[in-house]
């Protein structure tokens, strides 16, 4: 036995004399790693604090090194203190949260920023009130001046839907045009009408609608691609106006955390396809050429112009500067719950026989989509509808089958309803799923009564149900879309050039913190309860879904989405110190914010 032990323990000292070369390499390769290369001095060092990375590897650290306008490293102060040195800055967030910059995966930037100054009608829950309003907008214009704004929400007031008649006798010299809260329908008085020589015999659009009296003689509602009828005689917003609008909505996005949005522009059903490639020209590229950038924004284009911006990606390609980047193409198949446009299999239970609408030939969707995923572009597009949406997941499975596999990261942007096994397909086929949690809180209220009950709380707003599927979930806002109740602030949804001042407005801000809550609570307004619970997402979830999910749902993710060495250095600092409460009640503000390191709020 003695012998045994003395043998095993020469062999054990010949293994350990072989191998300490390389032990003693590993001593000093992971000493190394913990102490910052010499010379190197970081611009900004946060510390003293609770740093949500969104990165697996490392999801927490107290301290943050960062240079040239990139993150040097996060870890322990002890690990980077090293990077100290003549001019570097020290901010101790005396525990203090700290999250990676907040992505909002769906806004209409210049469009919110052109809603601040505007008439809304947001909250209105009276005809009188709604009148009165129209009444007080007429008496402040110069007479033949167009009155513009929206917000309205029928179901406010029991559900009638306005017509001309309510304000003909208020506006008789000058045109008025609302648009309602989601963007799919608008009311105009007779004036507006008949400068756009919209009468009895005029025939519906394809993809849009004439609302009528049992004469024939309209409305004053219109609907989808019918409002395009009207938008083109409003004056026109100027150059300068967009630019400030950019400037603006870029302020306020800064003062909510946002430092990167995916802006889809200022193409919808009905509209000209030159609308976002002018925002491009006109104002990003000056804007960004000027260094007035303030917000990372990636831009989608109609799906019309796909080969237009393959050629502008060859010649350019995807990253234009740290501020501007070039994403893929967008298109809609369907409108929206509210305007009763959305597309099911079953009608609505409010106006029977009514199955929603398809705003574009699914055969030209078709097309147009394969061309662009073979080109190598990214496509995104809008559907609501249960229908819409199985419509829009059959074709992206036909088209990625018949252009090979690749990472394609098709998008399909609001998939607000949802049919039996539809959510298990997103992860499936790898779609990523642009939600946004916002608007649920108005239609908890009003879905019943146009799907009912059952299908209501079977297909809406599955956010857990996509997850469970291994779908990539990316929150966002829908900016100026929609705007939260609570807040008195009248946003602009544009559907053309022509229409840039038009407003309308429904459920959420700008706001990634609030819709990281809406997410996770799912409590409606004056609501004690979550509106189906099990739909009811982690706090994780929801962060890493308006963080680094977002930043891979657009092909950002090498740059954006998570505070990890490399990666541009992006960080939001709020307002709590406890991460547990924070976690839990998801009660928090923007005391600043950082783009490239640099604090840029307040």
């Amino acid at each position: 036995m003695n012998l045994f032990v003395i043998v095993s323990a020469a062999v054990f000292l010949l293994i350990s004399v072989a191998y300490l070369p390389l032990l003693n390499d590993l001593y000093w390769s992971t000493l190394k790693s913990l102490t910052p290369p010499a010379g190197i001095v970081a611009d900004l060092l946060v510390t003293n604090g609770t740093i949500f990375t969104s990165d697996s590897s490392l999801p927490f650290a107290d301290s943050m090194a960062i240079r040239n306008g990139r993150i040097l490293k996060v870890g322990s102060f002890a690990t980077l203190k090293g990077f100290i040195g003549d001019g570097t800055m020290e901010v101790n967030l005396e525990g203090k949260i700290v999250v990676p910059g907040l992505i909002d995966s769906h806004v209409h930037l210049i469009s919110g920023g052109l809603q601040m100054a505007q008439v809304g009608l947001r909250g209105v829950s009276q005809k009188d009130e709604f009148c009165k309003m129209v009444k007080d907008a007429v008496q402040n214009a110069k007479e033949g001046s167009w009155i513009l704004g929206g917000g309205w929400n029928n179901d406010f007031w029991g559900g009638e839907l306005p017509s001309a008649s309510w304000i003909d006798e208020i506006s008789p010299r000058n045109p008025v045009w609302l648009i309602r809260m989601d963007g799919h329908m608008a009311l105009a008085n007779s004036l507006a009408l008949k400068i756009a020589g919209v009468i009895s015999l005029t025939e519906d659009p394809v993809g849009g609608t004439i609302m009528r009296m049992p004469s024939g003689e309209p409305t004053g509602l219109l609907i989808d691609a019918a409002m395009e009828l009207v938008t083109p005689w409003v004056k026109e917003i100027s150059v300068d106006e967009r630019r400030e609008a950019l400037f603006r909505a870029s302020k306020y996005a800064l003062t909510r955390g946002v430092t990167t949005v995916i802006d889809l522009g200022r193409y919808f059903p009905g509209t000209t396809d030159e609308l976002s490639w002018k925002d491009f020209q006109d104002v990003y590229l000056y804007a960004d050429s000027s260094k007035k950038m303030m917000i990372r924004t990636c831009l989608f284009f109609p799906i019309t112009t796909w080969s237009r911006l393959l050629d502008l990606k060859l010649q350019k390609g995807s990253v234009l500067s740290e501020w501007l980047y070039l994403g893929g193409v967008k298109a809609f198949i369907d409108g929206s719950l509210g305007s009763n446009s959305a597309l099911f299999y079953e009608e609505y239970i409010d106006t029977p026989n009514n199955y929603g609408l398809e705003v574009m030939d699914p055969e030209k969707l078709s097309n147009f989509t394969m061309a662009a995923d073979k080109s190598g572009l990214q496509v995104a597009i809008h559907a609501i509808g249960d229908k819409a949406n199985d419509m829009i997941l059959d074709m992206y499975e036909s088209v990625a089958a018949a252009n090979g596999d690749r990472d394609r990261r098709f998008r399909i942007e609001h998939a607000q309803h949802l049919a039996p096994g539809s959510a298990n397909r997103f992860g499936q086929l790898h779609i990523v799923a642009s939600v946004q949690p916002d608007h649920l809180l108005d239609d908890a209220d009003s879905v019943a009564k146009k799907l009912g009950s059952e299908r209501a709380v079977k297909e809406s707003y599955l956010f857990q149900s996509l997850l469970n599927g291994n779908a990539l979930l990316a929150l966002g806002s829908d900016w100026p879309v929609c705007f939260r109740k609570s807040l008195h602030i009248y946003n602009v949804f544009t559907y053309s050039q022509t229409l840039l001042r038009l407003f309308s407005l429904q459920v959420a801000d700008i706001n990634p913190l609030h819709s990281i809550r809406t997410a996770v609570k799912r409590i409606p307004p004056k609501w004690d309860h979550a509106w189906i619970p099990s739909e009811r997402i982690s706090f994780t979830d929801a962060l890493i879904a308006q963080t680094i999910s977002a930043a891979r749902a657009a092909f950002l993710d090498h740059h954006l989405g998570s505070l990890s060495p490399g990666k541009l250095a992006d960080f939001v600092i709020l307002s709590t110190n406890s991460w547990d409460e924070f976690s839990k009640d998801v009660s928090a503000s923007v005391l600043a914010t950082y783009v490239g390191g640099k604090q840029l709020y307040p």
